[in-house]
């Protein structure tokens, strides 16, 4: 767990530091990555569990906005399906890093059908890389960019105006 928060924090630090810019345009979409977290994972018929995850996904932007937040994961996943390029419609690909005592597994997969129970989140897979153990350990899920607009004038931007008012940070 020391290992997992560590991760974390440096993560955040390193993207939090990095923030320098404002943006120019109003109306520009920022690509944006997602994290998420959990203390334990599981796999079975094509489906990975990501148990007892955490409340909130991190995201961040690179170069040229810099933007780092949190979003609840509930909120995460209702813009699962929001807009013309949604998850729903292209399916991101993400990295898990699974840690243990000596070594760190990471799968490289594609996501679908998000669905969360409980403290739990479950996703449809298809592995692209790596070999995926039947349960791990303390894990982050890297979810690969997609765009989101800065503004409410796009039908996902309308969705999350409330939502990223209170998550982003910005310097």
């Amino acid at each position: 767990m020391k290992k997992l928060i560590s991760v974390i924090f440096i993560l955040i630090a390193f993207m939090s530091s990095a923030q320098a810019e404002k943006t120019k345009d109003a109306k520009e979409e920022i690509q944006v990555m997602f994290v998420q977290t959990a203390h334990n994972v599981e796999f079975k018929n094509g489906t990975l569990t990501l148990k007892k995850i955490t409340p909130t996904t991190i995201f961040f932007a690179d170069r040229p906005n810099r933007e780092v937040g949190h979003i609840t994961t509930e909120d995460f996943l209702k813009d699962w399906d929001e807009g013309k390029n949604s998850f729903a419609s292209d399916p991101p690909n993400a990295t898990l890093s699974i840690f243990d005592s000596e070594t760190i597994t990471n799968v490289v997969m594609v996501l679908s059908k998000p669905k969360l129970k409980g403290h739990d989140l479950s996703y449809t897979i298809r592995i692209l890389d790596g070999k995926m153990p039947a349960a791990g350990g303390e894990s982050s899920l890297f979810i690969d960019p997609v765009g989101m607009s800065r503004t409410p004038t796009s039908g996902a931007g309308v969705h999350r105006r409330h939502r990223r008012r209170h998550a982003i940070r910005r310097r």
